[in-house]
C-alpha cells in the first residue's frame, strides 16, 4: 500500500509543479515558441515520469528536484527576457530565408533547412508561386512565417522588450535613426517600450505599465 500512496503523492506533486511553472512563467509552454519552453516541457516530463515509479527516490528528494528545476527555468526565462545576448545564445534569432521571391539558400542551409523541408513547408502553407512571397522568416521555434506581397501594409514589430529588432528594420527598410526620432517625437525612451509596431502613421508604441 505504501507504494501506491507514494505514487499518488508524487503524481500530485508533479501536477502542482506543472501548474505552478505555467502560472509563474506564463502559458507559452502550452504552445512552445522557443528553446526554453520546449526544454521546460521535456525535462519536467522526464523528471516526473522517471521518478514516480522509482521507490528508491523519496518524496523529499523528488520535491527538491522539482524546486531546483523550477528555479533553473525561472532564472533562465528571466535572463532571456532581460538580456538580448542570453536570448540570442539560447534561442538563436530569426533569419530571412526568402526575400522578394528569391530563396536565400545560404541562410536556409545555415539553419539546417534542406530543400525538401522548405518545399514541404511551402506546400503546407499553400504557397504555389515563390513570386507571391515578399519574405519568409525562419523563426526561433523552427517554424517559417510567410508574408505575401499583397500583405506589405501589415504591421511589423520594430521594438520588442525595449530593444530594436534589426530583422524588422531590414524587413521594413528603416534604420535605427528613424526609429529613435519616432520614439523621441512621442516622448519615450527605448527602455520604456514593451512593443512598437510600424503602421501607416509611423510608429505605434505600447509602453510598459499599460493597464486595462
Amino acid at each position: 500500500m505504501t507504494f501506491y500512496w507514494q505514487t499518488f503523492l508524487k503524481f500530485l506533486m508533479g501536477f502542482f509543479a506543472m501548474v505552478i511553472q505555467i502560472n509563474l512563467l506564463g502559458k507559452s509552454n502550452l504552445a512552445p515558441s522557443n528553446v526554453i519552453d520546449q526544454m521546460q516541457n521535456f525535462v519536467l516530463g522526464g523528471i516526473i515520469g522517471g521518478v514516480i515509479y522509482n521507490t528508491s527516490i523519496t518524496l523529499l528528494q523528488f520535491f527538491i528536484v522539482l524546486i531546483i528545476w523550477t528555479l533553473v527555468v525561472f532564472t533562465t526565462k528571466f535572463l532571456t527576457n532581460h538580456s538580448s545576448w542570453v536570448k540570442k545564445f539560447i534561442d538563436g534569432k530569426p533569419s530571412i530565408i526568402i526575400s522578394d521571391g528569391k530563396v536565400l539558400s545560404s541562410k536556409a542551409t545555415q539553419n539546417g533547412l534542406s530543400a525538401h523541408d522548405l518545399a514541404f513547408k511551402l506546400r503546407q502553407a499553400g504557397i504555389n508561386d515563390l513570386d507571391d512571397i515578399d519574405k519568409a522568416v525562419w523563426e526561433e521555434n523552427g517554424q517559417i512565417t510567410f508574408t505575401s506581397k499583397k500583405d506589405l501594409k501589415a504591421q511589423f514589430p520594430i521594438i520588442m522588450d525595449g530593444e530594436i529588432d534589426p530583422l524588422a528594420l531590414n524587413y521594413t527598410n528603416h534604420d535605427e535613426k528613424w526609429v529613435t526620432e519616432q520614439i523621441k517625437k512621442q516622448g519615450y525612451s527605448i527602455n520604456d517600450i514593451y512593443l512598437a509596431f510600424l503602421s501607416n502613421n509611423g510608429l505605434k508604441i505600447f509602453p510598459y505599465g499599460i493597464k486595462e
